[in-house]
């Protein structure tokens, strides 16, 4: 029998849910953390820069940075040399807060250990590594991702107020990039550098001069090179003068405003200023008026040079600006045609002599006798001068005008030239003395005289003469001899006679007390005459003697008393 129909399991209703699994939550947010990094990466790298250097010491790719006031804009990708092999490139991929800074006006440089601009500077690489250093204009330019890099640092390496003012000279001298700025024996900034464009002509010099000392610098300031040492040798002696040992090494510049001026409306920027060799050049820049006159040496201008001075009284009024050598046809002779410029600014008081023109003053300065010459100003140097002198009664010159100066009429020199013209003369003098004559003389009189000393009459007479000192001698022994009785007496009269001359000494001495009745000149001739007559007696004995026994000169005195 059949079973009953069982009921068939129903199947269940299978239903989607629409809930997203927790286990996706971790990818996505690795992806988000991903993504946020790539996105904060990317914000904040800035664009790759390209510098090129002449050698790449010290940096390393990878390794060396990029910084600006020690903050890191960036790292050194690669280092690589150029096509033609003469310079390196530097690939630095910098930061985002580089990206304003990288203009056309933006420095680069390799910090590292150096002695620059009188300065030691990066010795802290020497722990850390050489980096670039980079300097930002003061002014906006335009971006720029290619540079070529300095090979030394800026002397300004940070924006520091002032301004800079461009100085022409001549030449460069020892002035030198970092060289200081000096005002008033103050160092208030520094050499920027030089322009090359016009070298052929001149030098300009960047001086940039630190704030607040800028606003000294008007259009009457006086710039001058203070490189080296000053000496001058003057009145009071050696002279040295040096702005500072800083200076004496890399060189300097001074500057100076006159008091007057001081208040007066400061230059602008790269305001052009002349470069003055010395600051006496500067002080005399201030005399604006300036008269060339020309004068012809004809004797010898050694020690004159361009830049020597020109002199009244001794004090400078003006500069010699060339010496030359001229032949002249006329006269036959070479002549030195020297040209000076006088500024008359420097003799006080001239102007109140008005004259309508210069050559009217000139014609007038040269009828009361101004004349030029040659005055050594230092014997050990040889230097010499300008000097310009009144001549008292010199002849009236003409005025003369040649290619603008006016010609002025030379005098013998004074002073240590005076000196040497003298002594010129003397030596001429000297030289006109007939020496050779005067030697011929003398030898002509030595030969007369040997002539004469061998001739047989003086032969003659010095042989007969020798004969008679032979036979005095004799006598003389004879007397010696035989004469001794005699002769004892002649002490006493020697002794009386040397005592009378002593007398009449002390009388003679008297003579200056006077002479009378009570004084010494009275006693002493009474006394003189009481020892003549006793020398008187003695002489009369001993003529006595002899005129009766005259024997007594061979056999002495008479044994039996006078007879």
């Amino acid at each position: 029998m059949d079973a009953p129909n069982a009921t068939s399991p129903g199947q269940a209703a299978v239903r989607r849910s629409h809930r997203v699994s927790i286990i996706w939550i971790i990818p996505a947010v690795a992806v988000a953390i991903g993504a946020w990094l790539a996105w904060n990466t990317l914000s904040q790298e800035g664009p790759t820069i390209t510098l090129s250097f002449e050698s790449a010491e010290g940096l390393q790719a990878g390794q060396s940075q990029l910084k600006f006031k020690d903050i890191t804009l960036g790292t050194v990708r690669s280092v690589s040399l150029t096509s033609d092999h003469t310079h390196v490139l530097v690939s630095v991929a910098t930061t985002a807060a580089a990206t304003p800074l990288l203009t056309d006006t933006t420095v680069f440089w390799v910090v590292k250990p150096r002695l620059f601009a009188g300065n030691l500077s990066g010795l802290s690489t020497l722990f850390s590594g050489s980096y670039i250093g980079m300097l930002p204009g003061q002014n906006a330019g335009k971006p720029a991702r290619t540079f070529v890099g300095l090979e030394d640092p800026p002397v300004l390496e940070a924006a520091i107020p002032g301004r800079t003012f461009l100085l022409k000279s001549k030449r460069l001298g020892s002035v030198s990039v970092g060289s200081p700025v000096f005002f008033r024996d103050l160092s208030v900034g520094e050499v920027l550098g030089w322009d090359i464009g016009d070298m052929a002509d001149s030098v300009t010099i960047h001086a940039f001069v630190r704030a607040p000392f800028d606003k000294y610098v008007n259009d009457e300031t006086r710039f001058w090179n203070a490189s080296g040492v000053s000496v001058k040798l003057g009145g009071a002696g050696v002279d040295v003068q040096v702005e500072s040992l800083r200076a004496l090494v890399l060189g300097g510049v001074a500057f100076n405003t006159p008091s007057a001026d001081t208040r007066a409306k400061p230059s602008l920027e790269n305001h052009v200023f002349p470069l003055f060799v010395s600051r006496e050049a500067a002080d005399g820049a201030s005399y604006s008026r300036k008269i060339p006159i020309l004068s012809y040496f004809s004797g010898s201008v050694s020690g004159l040079a361009p830049g020597a001075d020109v002199t009244i009284h001794g004090m400078k009024v003006g500069e010699v600006t060339s010496v030359r050598l001229l032949y002249d046809l006329q006269k036959d002779e070479i002549l030195a045609p020297v040209r000076f410029v006088v500024e008359p600014e420097r003799v006080v008081g001239i102007g109140r002599r008005a004259y309508k023109t210069v050559a009217e003053g000139a014609e007038a300065l040269l009828t009361h006798g101004l004349r030029a010459s040659l005055q050594s100003a230092n014997l050990l140097t040889g230097q010499q001068v300008v000097a310009l002198e009144f001549v008292h009664g010199a002849p009236p010159a003409p005025l003369v005008i040649e290619d603008g100066s006016i010609v002025l009429p030379t005098s013998e020199g004074g002073g240590f030239g005076g000196i040497e013209a003298a002594a010129a003369s003397l030596l001429d003098q000297a030289n006109a003395i007939p020496f050779a004559a005067i030697g011929k003389n003398i030898g002509q009189l030595a030969q007369n005289l040997n002539e004469i000393s061998s001739s047989p009459q003086v032969k003659e007479t010095l042989a007969s003469l020798a004969a008679t000192m032979n036979t005095l001698q004799a006598t003389v022994q004879n007397l010696n001899k035989g004469v001794s009785p005699a002769a004892q007496r002649l002490p006493e009269i020697a002794t009386a006679l040397q005592k009378t001359l002593s007398n009449a000494n002390g009388l003679l001495t008297s003579l200056d007390s006077g002479y009378g009745d009570n004084t010494k000149f009275n006693r002493d001739l009474e006394r003189l005459l009481v020892e003549l007559d006793d020398a008187t007696h003695s002489i009369q004995s001993l003529a006595d003697l002899l005129t009766r026994h005259p024997e007594a000169l061979l056999k002495g005195r008479p044994q039996g008393g006078l007879q």
